[in-house]
């Protein structure tokens, strides 16, 4: 019989993500060493309300700032960019997928990589479709 401890921490979702993030190729890698990774329970009220998003548990990560596609020379005094992963969301999709934690974190991380790359959802939704 399986015994069932505690659900992974903030600190132990945050050091999967971490490992899926070194993991990423170059020139991928290269580009992502200013951006914060932050690891919350659930995404804000405002931010929920932003994207129209009316269950928390609904929105498992975000990207925040400014893609590097519609950057200038002439950008200066921004926050840095992060990509938020929402602990409590991502727990809940594992448990009712029963896909692999590390898999489903490093999912949802390529996915809020993606957008710092300024691929859209539909651009990473045809790529993941042509994908073998």
């Amino acid at each position: 019989m399986r015994a069932f401890g505690p659900s992974p921490s903030a600190a132990e979702i945050e050091a999967l993500a971490r490992a899926a993030l070194l993991a990423l190729p170059e020139p991928f890698a290269g580009h992502l060493t200013g951006v914060v990774l932050q690891v919350e329970e659930f995404a804000d009220e405002e931010v929920l309300a932003e994207l129209g998003i009316d269950d928390p548990f609904d929105l498992t990560g975000l990207y925040s700032g400014r893609p590097l596609t519609q950057r200038s020379v002439s950008d200066s005094g921004a926050l840095p960019d992060r990509i938020l992963l929402y602990r409590r969301p991502l727990l809940d999709e594992w448990a009712a997928e029963g896909e692999d934690l590390e898999a489903l974190i490093s999912h949802v991380l390529v996915h809020e990589v993606g957008h710092h790359f300024g691929f859209s959802d539909a651009d990473m939704h045809a790529l993941e479709g042509e994908a073998p």
